[in-house]
């Protein structure tokens, strides 16, 4: 299973590259409180009084993959772009594109996009910006989309099944990786909340290199791996590696008003069955329901993985992300809504109600490997 825990879990030994050191007035520091960008490690703050928030979603996967394809019903043409896993940011610009390069195949210039999360809204903007109308039709809207929900760590985790990888999806899997990883680095900074940031992954043991990061080392600078008096946590090995941090309350708002700037116009309406979706006036139609596909389109190879994340408030001192492995592994992601930490994946769970029992074990575990790091300022 291609999942964040299982994508990063197998990392190979490299050169270790030696990160920055300092002599600031915290004399007891050295350069493993270091990012290699020269940034200090400092501790996550974990508590119960310090939660804000804790919510859960459902990633839309498939064993097989994301569906990016068209076809001719009628009249009208349908591209359908759903089912991306826990890899929707990460791949929305390049999965997008490769739909509107179908949409673009017709002689239309007019289109509705079903869905406003990620995926409707980078496929309405890159239809826009080829000089389209583009109406998009949405039963929620940003902040109530699964979109909203997701971490926003740039790495296509969860996208597939590695027994059903096919020679055709991984060619359209990494051509939506490299897409989208060009185009996000186009909208770094404030604007769109999207920045770069150190990556630790963390494990008991070395790891084996047939993974995804060593796969396309290109797309995960400063990538080496650091023994345990290397670094300042409390588990032997780390693998360390650049990543963008996408912040989904400011990328999706920001993605709605570049929208409506461009003249679009989104409608609030939920369909009932394909037969109702057929009866827009636009000719051509772009799918982003997610998981709502597997209903209104007919996959039932379409269905939930459920993620629960709790948050505590923000530390503007702490600037990198962990993941650790694990038999039930968690990872911190530092945003300016809240630290978030996470997380589960729980197979074919529909029920969106956070559970205590796994908020307790996320905010236990956290604490526990939080009060164990090195922190020579704390």
């Amino acid at each position: 299973m291609t999942s964040r825990r299982s994508l990063l879990k197998a990392m190979a030994i490299l050169p270790v590259m030696n990160a920055c050191s300092s002599t600031g007035s915290a004399s007891s520091s050295s350069s493993i409180n270091y990012t290699p960008s020269g940034l200090p490690l400092r501790r996550v703050n974990v508590s119960d009084s310090r939660v804000i928030r804790t919510v859960s979603g459902l990633r839309p996967f498939r064993r097989e993959g994301f569906v990016v394809k068209g076809e001719r019903i009628g009249d009208k043409t349908v591209v359908h772009n759903y089912g991306h896993g826990g890899g929707g940011i990460t791949l929305s610009w390049g999965s997008s594109h490769l739909a509107t390069e179908i949409a673009q195949q017709t002689a239309h210039k007019k289109c509705a996009v079903l869905g406003c999360g990620v995926m409707g809204l980078t496929s309405a903007r890159l239809l826009q910006d080829q000089g389209w109308d583009v109406t998009i039709y949405a039963k929620a809207l940003p902040p109530y989309t699964t979109s909203n929900i997701a971490g926003g760590q740039w790495s296509p985790a969860s996208v597939y099944e590695d027994a059903s990888l096919t020679p055709e999806f991984q060619r359209q899997f990494e051509a939506a990786m490299r897409f989208s990883y060009r185009y996000f680095q186009n909208i770094v900074g404030p604007k769109y909340g999207v920045r770069w940031i150190s990556n630790y992954q963390l494990s008991n043991e070395p790891r084996p290199t047939d993974d995804l990061v060593h796969s396309y080392p290109s797309m995960y600078p400063q990538l080496n791996i650091l023994g345990p008096s290397e670094h300042p946590f409390p588990m032997p090995f780390a693998t360390h590696y650049d990543t963008m941090l996408i912040e989904p309350a400011i990328f999706l708002n920001r993605l709605m008003e570049d929208f409506y700037g461009a003249g679009g116009e989104i409608k609030v309406r939920e369909f009932q069955d394909f037969d109702e979706v057929l009866t827009l006036e636009e000719p051509v139609i772009i799918n982003c329901t997610g998981l709502g596909a597997r209903d209104l389109f007919s996959d039932q190879l379409l269905f939930p993985i459920k993620g629960q994340l709790t948050f505590v408030l923000p530390q503007e001192e702490v600037d990198y992300i962990t993941i650790t492995d694990g038999a039930v592994g968690t990872y911190m992601f530092p945003r300016s809504d809240g630290i978030l930490l996470g997380g589960t994946f729980e197979y074919n769970n529909w029920d969106l109600t956070p559970d205590p029992a796994e908020t307790r074990r996320i905010l236990d575990q956290q604490s526990a490997f939080f009060n164990a790091m090195k922190d020579p300022w704390g």
